[in-house]
């Protein structure tokens, strides 16, 4: 049967230095998730990777082993990665499982796991993420069914309550910030690293301090100039940068660049030319564009994303009051997805439970057939239908209370049939169905099984014959 597993960090779990060097770019993403799902035991895989986190979504099959395996699969690989050793990571990383699993989604894509409380943009950020695993054909059923349900989740927490009231982003955060540390910002110049979403957020929030911005940026220049017409800026290559920064007060980085972009030999020269004007550089990129070691120079004071957080706090009282009800919402949408899950994992053992009746029939048939060599090709038909009536009926009432067990003891109770039905055919202790990778071996004999009677009786009836096909012993 298929499991959910989750693997990840975050801002809550590590620094921004380890976050960094597991950062994913879409692109990246997509070559994660699919060398993911090449490996056996992975069927669904997806990769969220933000300022804040990054986090893997599988969905795993097999036998009992599989999860493990997994877990230590993808460890590895993201150890790899980020150029540690798995057990120095295990420390930092998180990895429910099942429904622990689906509520780590839920409440990431509703905001309350983010660093700004509530912050609207991890929706598009997670539904982008699903999107493009999607598009590289690395989700199926039960990662859809998840994301669809989180994404529900998200928009229910945001309308049913004010956890998104008063503006507070990591953008708006970063303003505060300047205006902290500068005091009024009214006609400080101010350079925008990158193009992106972020940097549109950061020149909304700096237009409405009066503070002039230039965008800085090759790979999205139209972009730049579209936000520029619009906040009353202008925009200007990365070759300009070191003019640009000879200017600056304040300088907001947001790029999706691999690599820093600003670099202590490069801004030490610069800062020889600025003749003591204190610059202060807030870098809000993941992984980081501003290299640490620029903080350590006369008059450049340098903040992180991580170094937000006590700016955040002032801001975050009025949304904390509806956490509660927040994680209501998320739980309540927790046991629907649980009760789903619940009948998914239901369905194998109830057509395995049917087949086994099904073969019971088609075996006491076949055993008696010798009997009845008197008996007209009618009587026969009513002989099976009476047959498998009792089969339907006795197998009713249990197909209807499996197909409603709560998941407190939905597990337990599948178990408990699949051990009293011997309903078990892959010999690894699970039961194996076209979920599980394949057809068990007892209901590829039950179909051969039916097939041939079927086949024998539409010949008897070919031939005009009464009698009923031999015994299938």
């Amino acid at each position: 049967m298929s499991e959910l597993l989750a693997l990840g960090i975050s801002h809550k779990t590590a620094p921004v230095a380890l976050r960094e060097r597991l950062a994913f770019s879409e692109s990246q993403a997509t070559e994660f998730v699919s060398q993911l799902t090449a490996a056996a035991e992975v069927r669904e895989a997806v990769v969220i990777s933000t300022c804040n986190r990054t986090e893997v979504y599988l969905v795993v099959g097999g036998a009992g082993g599989s999860l493990v395996k997994a877990e230590s699969s993808v460890l590895g690989l993201l150890a790899g990665r980020a150029g540690i050793r798995p057990t120095e990571l295990a420390e930092a990383i998180y990895s429910p499982r099942n429904c622990d699993a689906a509520r780590q989604l839920y409440r990431v894509t509703a905001g309350l796991e983010s660093m700004i409380l509530g912050e609207a943009e991890i929706q598009g950020q997670v539904a982008r993420a699903h999107a493009a695993a999607m598009h590289a054909g690395c989700t199926g059923p039960l990662s859809n069914r998840l994301f669809a349900a989180a994404l529900t989740t998200g928009k229910r927490v945001r309308s049913e309550t004010d956890i998104g009231a008063s503006r507070v982003s990591v953008p708006s955060v970063a303003v505060d910030l300047a205006t902290d540390v500068l005091g009024d910002l009214h006609d400080r110049h101010v350079v925008i690293l990158g193009a992106g979403e972020t940097s549109e957020l950061t020149a909304r929030a700096l237009a409405e301090q009066g503070a002039g911005t230039v965008f800085v940026a090759n790979r999205h220049a139209d972009r730049a100039l579209s936000l520029a017409q619009r906040f009353g800026g202008s925009v200007a290559g990365l070759d300009k940068l070191p003019d640009q920064l000879v200017r600056a007060d304040i300088v907001v980085s947001s790029t999706a660049s691999p690599h820093p972009i600003v670099g202590r030999e490069e801004l030490e020269l610069v800062m020889a030319e600025r003749r003591g004007r204190a610059l202060l550089l807030i870098d809000i990129a993941v992984p980081r564009d501003v290299e640490g070691a620029c903080g350590e120079l006369d008059g450049v004071s340098l903040y992180d994303i991580d170094d937000l957080q006590a700016v955040v706090a002032r801001n975050l009282s009025t949304r904390a009051e509806e956490i509660p009800r927040a994680l209501e919402i998320v739980e309540e949408e927790i046991h629907r997805f649980a009760r789903w899950l619940g009948q998914l994992d239901a369905l194998p053992t109830i057509a395995a439970l049917r087949a086994h009746g099904d073969a019971i029939v088609e075996q006491v048939l076949g055993e008696n057939s010798a009997r009845w060599d008197t008996a007209s090709p009618r009587d026969l038909a009513r002989v099976e239908a009476i047959a498998r009536a009792v089969m339907s009926r006795l197998l009713h009432e249990p197909t209807i209370r499996l197909r409603g067990l709560g998941e407190d003891r939905g597990h337990a109770s599948l178990e408990l049939v699949r051990e009293l039905f011997a309903l078990r055919g892959d010999g690894a202790g699970g039961l194996s169905t076209e979920r599980a990778g394949g057809p068990a071996n007892e209901l590829a004999q039950v179909h051969d099984l039916g097939q041939r009677r079927s086949a024998g009786r539409a010949g008897g009836r070919a031939g005009g014959g009464g009698s009923a096909p031999p015994s299938q012993d």
